[in-house]
């Protein structure tokens, strides 16, 4: 009767003990989930605006191939027609000033273009992060649900090292921490 009594202790601490780490685990994978889909929304803005901002520098680039080849031509017909040279000066003077506003322009929305590009990889990598750490909360889950149905130790155990690992990507992905996980994304990508 008194053996009785202690398997049912065991097997009620056992119970109490997966409970409460579902629940832990339950919450963090919650709290992740809600930032990352903050993070992926952030992700879709910034890449969008990447595109626009390389579609305005490649509009630039054309405007600037243009407006040089239209300089080329003012400065063939000058040369072609020496009469005329006078008269073209303005428009050759003009399209000199619009080729270094092109030049800048282009150089600044390059410049824009490529930090958006930077801040969307430093996004990518904090959305690697979560993305990590759902995966092993999920297993920690899991694992404690087998400790639940076997009654045994082992499981649980294994759900608190894998709820640690989660539990680290986590706090990685909310803390912004530089964590090299790249071939762990290549593996598993």
């Amino acid at each position: 009767m008194e053996v009785e009594i202690s398997v049912e202790a065991e097997k009620k601490r056992l119970n109490s003990l997966v409970a409460l780490t579902v629940v832990l685990l339950s919450v963090l994978m919650g709290l992740g989930k809600l930032k990352d889909d903050n993070i992926v929304q952030a992700r879709q803005l910034l890449k969008a605006d990447a595109l626009d901002s390389w579609s305005e520098y490649q509009s630039k680039k054309i405007k600037l191939h243009l407006t040089e080849a239209s300089l080329r031509q003012a400065q063939m017909l000058a040369l072609a027609n020496p009469a005329s040279a006078a008269a073209l000066e303005p428009q050759q003077r003009q399209l000199r000033g619009e080729i270094k506003r092109y030049q800048a322009e282009g150089g600044a929305l390059q410049r824009k273009a490529e930090g958006q590009e930077t801040g969307f990889e430093a996004l990518n990598q904090r959305h690697d992060l979560f993305d990590i750490s759902d995966a092993a909360l999920s297993i920690a889950v899991a694992s404690a649900a087998v400790a639940a149905l076997s009654a045994n130790l082992l499981p649980l155990f294994s759900s608190w090292a894998f709820g640690a690992l989660g539990l680290l990507f986590w706090l990685a992905g909310f803390g912004g921490w530089n964590l090299r996980i790249e071939w762990l994304v290549s593996l598993l990508g």
